[in-house]
């Protein structure tokens, strides 16, 4: 064997990170980088987009925990694979995003396609670099992983000149990759838990995001059977706890009040388990900062005046639970109110179960889409108006079975998304959900999907709009505007892809639609008209809710 140039050592170093897929765009500044790829055991995925290439790399680590890795070249292909970068690094999915750039040779003087990528990449990830010493790159690509997968995991940025990817470099191997071991709170913090726990007559669990990463939903979901205590999940925590548990009282997180607000208003401690305050914003549930919070994560709270923790334990959550559930004395107060709040949540959920309306009402399309996708299958959410109701609606019993994106909540995410989650899981259902404005964004990536056989479903929302935005124009102004467009025969645009296409036109159409969808060996598209009057019902029916429990 000859001597490794630069970017033969990156890729050595990334496999020796466990990396199974790198998605990205050929170019010119990244073809020392692609050629080590053609000899490495990790698969290059040809996208059609750099942004699509982010949101695969996104939803992998989401998924995983493991750092997804994308690759763009310069400039334009840079400036492309942001938004999923950015995604990546508010929803807490570890990324590595590398791109190509000129050579160092050229950055003093003005260059074609030059820019500062190190500086624009900054607020957008955790920690970004550029490589300029060949020697530095096994320690620049651990560093990398290890930021990128650490509590809270995000997005790093690693820019390679192609003249220092040519270069050759004296033997240089990967760095260990040992895992650290995992950092307990102290017993004093769990004594103060276990005791305002106990003195608390209506507690509610918050549960996040940050639970599921830390693997934590056995133990949450012991810790609220034993203490008898109810459970609400933030959109990105769907999971934590069955939704068919006894205890849980599903998803908050919407902008307006709902069932689920009753809780809050009737509790006197929230018991926050793993929550992120980017997903959902504790002035829209302690706007006064008067409900007593015990805050439960690996990292110690962020600052908010609406969220001041009484107590702060800080480690492992697991190890967390079971030691404050040995110091919890709830003798005499195990009546709670989750069975009547359940109860209307259900009754509301139910309600739609036979309802034969065309367009079809998005609860309905939940509905039906949830009796046809089993416990371990996976939805992406894309993001608008049908976000809000797959939120309210798609319930899960595992962890990561419906990724939605609520840190930064880009539009485009579901097409890319559902492809990594087809290589991560390829056993599995996997549905992507968007709106037509978000189908439009990366349908691009459907030909991808369809070259690297990762076959899945894209259930379109068709309203030829922006409901989402139509929606709060409306409660907001009264009126809409700028939000109308027309759309393809999405059915006729499948098939010029080689895929299924399938459109809905009644209501009981859209469940055997939808199996004989997931039983193709390719991917297939379902146009499904909706009927978004029910976004304006529910902000009125927002503003008349009352509780009485």
């Amino acid at each position: 064997m000859g001597q490794l140039n630069t970017a033969e050592l990156l890729v050595r170093c990334l496999e020796n990170e466990g990396v199974e897929y790198v998605f990205g765009l050929p170019g010119e500044e990244n073809l020392h980088v692609l050629q080590a790829l053609k000899t490495s055991s990790i698969q290059f995925i040809t996208t059609r987009h750099e942004q699509g290439a982010a949101f695969m790399a996104d939803v992998y680590g989401r998924l995983t925990g493991k750092a997804g890795v994308c690759l763009s070249t310069l400039g334009p292909g840079a400036t492309n694979l942001m938004t999923g970068v950015a995604d990546a690094n508010l929803d807490g999915a570890p990324l590595v995003a590398i791109t190509g750039q000129v050579g160092t040779d050229r950055m003093h003087i003005e260059s074609h396609q030059y820019l500062d990528l190190v500086s624009m990449f900054e607020p957008v990830t955790k920690w970004n670099t550029q490589i300029v010493r060949p020697s530095n790159t096994p320690e620049i690509i651990r560093k990398a992983f290890k930021i990128a997968q650490q509590e809270k995991p995000g997005a790093v940025h690693i820019d390679l000149p192609e003249n220092i990817a040519a270069m050759p470099v004296d033997q240089e191997s990967p760095l260990s990759t040992n895992g650290k071991e995992a950092v307990y709170a102290s017993f004093r913090s769990f004594n103060k838990a276990g005791e305002k726990i106990s003195k608390a007559k209506n507690p509610l669990i918050v549960v996040g995001n940050g639970a599921i990463r830390a693997n934590a939903s056995e133990a949450l979901t012991e810790f609220a059977t034993r203490l008898n205590i109810p459970v609400v999940n933030t959109f990105m925590g769907k999971g934590a706890i069955p939704y068919t548990h006894p205890l849980a009282l599903w998803t908050f997180g919407l902008q307006q009040r709902d069932l689920v607000s009753c809780a809050f208003d009737k509790t006197d401690l929230v018991i926050a388990i793993g929550y992120d305050l980017i997903e959902y914003s504790p002035k829209k549930w302690n706007p006064d900062g008067k409900i007593p919070i015990i805050h439960i994560g690996v990292n110690s709270a962020e600052i908010d005046s609406s969220y001041i923790p009484s107590v702060e334990i800080v480690g492992d959550i697991s190890d967390s639970l079971y030691e404050i559930t040995k110091r919890v004395d709830r003798e005499g107060k195990l009546v709670n109110m989750a069975a009547e709040i359940r109860g209307d949540i259900r009754d509301d959920y139910e309600h739609y179960a036979n309802d034969d309306g065309f367009p079809i009402k998005p609860q309905k399309i939940i509905y039906d889409l949830r009796q046809v996708m089993g416990p371990e299958d996976i939805v992406i959410s894309d993001v608008g108006a049908h976000k809000m109701w797959m939120a309210r609606h798609y319930h899960c019993d595992r962890p990561n079975t419906c990724i939605i994106s609520n840190g930064f909540a880009a539009m485009g995410i579901a097409i890319p998304g559902a492809l990594a989650a087809k290589l991560v899981h390829p056993s599995r259902k996997v549905v992507a959900v968007t709106g037509d404005g978000g189908f439009m964004m990366n349908c691009q990536e459907l030909e991808t999907a369809l070259r690297v056989k990762t076959p899945f479903v894209t259930l379109i929302f068709n309203d030829n709009g922006y409901g989402l935005i139509e929606w709060k124009q409306i409660n907001q102004f009264g009126e809409s505007a700028f939000i109308n467009f027309t759309n393809p025969d999405f059915v006729l645009f499948a098939e010029s892809m080689g895929l299924k296409g399938y459109r809905v036109k009644s209501a009981e159409d859209l469940i055997p639609t939808l199996k004989m969808a997931l039983e193709q060996d390719v991917p297939a598209v379902i146009d499904c008209p909706v009927d978004y009057k029910e976004n304006l019902k529910f902000s009125q029916q927002s503003k008349d809710m009352s509780c009485h429990i």
